[in-house]
């Protein structure tokens, strides 16, 4: 597959895994795709999906712009922002929840794909989710 491929199959993975749209994830990775990131930890193209659709849905009119990918070889790496509205109840454990605030909120992350074919095999996640807490915190 042509770098430009991979970069585009890059791109359309983060935008369908930050949006939820497990739909469109067997045309971007493999059936035992690996990967993490602080939040997740998957094994299998079926624990990607069920992860992509049970997304969180405090959060409303997210969006992603990616920076840029670098493909070398088989891995390729990118950067992106995701902007989302914090718009409903984010529960962290049954006893703790935080009340949504309407702010738009940042998010900026890494990402390091191996691919086989022309599918992502496994991905590396590099996001501080701790920086995502403190903006959904009250004033």
């Amino acid at each position: 597959m042509a770098q430009n491929g991979r970069a585009d199959v890059v791109e359309r993975a983060l935008a369908a895994c930050v949006c939820g749209d497990a739909a469109a994830l067997p045309d971007l990775f493999t059936n035992d795709v690996s990967g993490w990131s602080p939040n997740l930890l998957v094994g299998s193209l079926a624990e990607l999906s069920e992860a992509v659709a049970a997304r969180d849905e405090s959060l409303s009119d997210v969006s992603i712009l990616v920076h840029g990918v670098d493909v070398v070889g088989n891995r390729a790496y990118a950067e992106y922002m995701v902007s989302a509205v914090f718009s409903g109840p984010f529960q962290i454990s049954d006893d703790l929840v935080i009340e949504p605030n309407g702010r738009e909120l940042l998010l900026g992350g890494a990402i390091a794909a191996d691919f086989t074919g022309d599918k992502i095999s496994s991905f590396r996640n590099y996001f501080d989710d701790a920086t995502l807490l403190v903006q959904m915190l009250p004033d």
